[in-house]
């Protein structure tokens, strides 16, 4: 009976010598083909899944060869990260050397299988060759204006201490740990990718891709044409703004809502005769993901601020004030007008708490006022209800009604920026330096990398901020406009950072000098 082992290493050590999945970036008579997949997490051993990803792709490959082409298909490792650091917590092994070993035997697992890599390209993305660029393209976002820091809202989970992303909250817990998340408002560094949300639109026209996905990332970008209106707080004459997709509905506002971290929540308290009440609904509601808080399906839930009413700019009505896990900080304003009569979510919260629903559109001038409305009507129409804009259509009502309350119209979308800092050790340092004098400053491009320095004590901290706050030698520095004292940003950047841009690097992976090769990228991607 053949030893399968014995002739499997012998002729992959043959193929490994001769170099023969060694894609060359031209070759006369082939026309180049690249071929991904996703590089894996080296958080522990290769498993069943890795099989299940890798061996039908490669069978592919091996088929694109066989047609003629010149295949590259390249290989790397995804090494930071929350997975990798606290699988090393629970080893009690430096992340390093954690990450580093697991490599070594999943590269031998790799090349056990008999895929076709070209291991030449080979990228891993903890080593600093490979994640000074990602703090290169950072200073470039920075001074564009592309990378901010502000207070931001963000799912933070207590046991691991650090932000985490959407995709890492499964059912409003941690997908490593299991606790349940928290919302916190922190100062977090973001990349503006909604300056991109109508060019992502436009191009998503030009793809050749399901319509199905499609409507999934429009959905997901989420365009709104709406406008922007201010009520005024009754007894302070303080401003709330509210962006709404229906001004022309303004008439059948019946109350204000404000998400539960509402930045003038906390101001109004002194106002707020059910304190304590209040505090106690927002303290529940920061342990909801923003999809739990979204589901349609979910019980309305909310708390009025009794003692705060604010005025219809329309019509000089006085409305109460409510909180509720429905409406979001993130989205527009993080407040809305109310109109149940035309909105479903509104007209659940309004018949859960028996609040006012007043209809001000009808679908025809022929149809008279419902007697009861039975569900909330969210179509065009014309106005009623609405004293002297009565009889205008939906359309041109919403730019009247916007106008006469001296009110903005504006596009909104659902995208958000990207929060890309993570307060733990394992991740690329975000090359940021702080001067009392000069304030926030990209570290200069000659000095990249900053390297993440090999600390003895790597565990999160409790005050919440990033281990690298810890160590002197990093966080002491100069200000590189003033040479004053100066203090380095101890975050880390979110692991996506390093998986979002990786297939570039592909293309030219030995490049210490550039990025990527322009000319080699063109070569190889679309």
């Amino acid at each position: 009976m053949a030893n399968f082992k014995k002739i499997e290493s012998k002729w992959q050590k043959a193929w490994r010598k001769k170099g023969i999945y060694k894609a060359e970036d031209e070759v006369r008579g082939k026309k180049n083909f690249y071929h991904l997949v996703m590089f894996p997490y080296p958080s522990g051993n290769l498993h069943i899944g890795h099989w299940y990803n890798f061996a039908p792709a490669d069978i592919f490959a091996r088929l694109k060869r066989m047609q003629g082409a010149n295949v590259m298909s390249p290989i790397g490792f995804d090494a930071f990260g929350l997975p990798a650091e606290n699988a090393a917590l629970k080893q009690g092994i430096h992340p390093e050397k954690w990450t580093l070993a697991n490599i070594k035997a999943m590269a031998k697992q790799l090349e056990s299988m008999g895929n076709s890599y070209d291991w030449s390209r080979l990228i891993i993305t903890c080593l600093p060759e490979y994640y000074k660029w990602n703090q290169w393209i950072f200073v470039q976002l920075m001074k564009k204006g592309l990378a901010y820091r502000k207070k931001a809202p963000a799912n933070w989970c207590p046991s691991c201490k650090t932000v985490l992303a959407n995709e890492q909250v499964v059912e409003g817990r941690c997908e490593r740990c299991s606790t349940q998340i928290e919302r916190r408002t922190i100062d977090q560094w973001l990349f503006k990718i909604t300056h991109y949300a109508e060019e992502l639109l436009r191009g998503l026209e030009h793809l050749d891709w399901p319509e199905r996905t499609k409507l999934m990332q429009k959905n997901w970008i989420g365009k709104s044409e709406g406008a922007l209106l201010k009520f005024r707080i009754t007894e302070l004459d303080l401003p709330i703004e509210v962006f709404t997709t229906r001004p022309d509905t303004l008439f059948g506002a019946t109350y204000l809502v404000l998400a539960p971290e509402h930045e003038l929540i906390h101001k109004l308290k002194p106002r707020i005769k059910n304190w304590v009440a209040v505090e106690e609904y927002i303290r529940k509601t920061s342990h909801l993901t923003e999809e739990d808080r979204l589901k349609d399906a979910a019980k309305k839930t909310g708390m009025e601020l009794k003692g705060v009413t604010v005025k219809n700019p329309a019509n000089g009505e006085i409305l109460p004030v409510w909180i509720s896990d429905y409406v979001l900080a993130s989205y527009g304003t993080g407040a809305i007008m109310a109109v149940p009569a035309h909105d479903e979510r509104d007209f659940a919260f309004a018949t859960e708490f028996k609040l006012p629903i007043r209809q001000v559109i009808v679908s025809s001038q022929a149809d008279g006022l419902s007697e009861e409305l039975t569900e909330a009507y969210s179509g065009d129409g014309y106005l009623v209800n609405s004293g002297k804009m009565n009889g205008l259509y939906t359309e041109e009502a919403k730019r009247v009604v916007t106008e006469a309350v001296g009110g903005k119209l504006k596009t909104q979308y659902r995208l958000r920026d990207w929060l890309i800092s993570r307060q733990r050790y394992w991740g690329t340092p975000i090359p940021v330096i702080y001067c009392k004098e000069c304030g926030a400053l990209p570290v200069p491009e000659n000095d990249l990398p900053i390297k993440l320095p090999p600390l003895k004590d790597f565990k999160p901290s409790d005050d919440g901020r990033s281990p690298l706050a810890r160590n002197e030698k990093f966080l002491k520095t100069k200000c590189p406009k003033c040479g004053k004292p100066a203090e380095r940003e101890t975050d880390t950047m979110d692991t996506f950072v390093d998986s979002s841009w990786y297939f570039l690097r592909y293309a030219d992976p030995n490049n210490s000098e550039a990025i990527f090769e322009k000319e080699k990228v063109k070569k190889w991607l679309p």
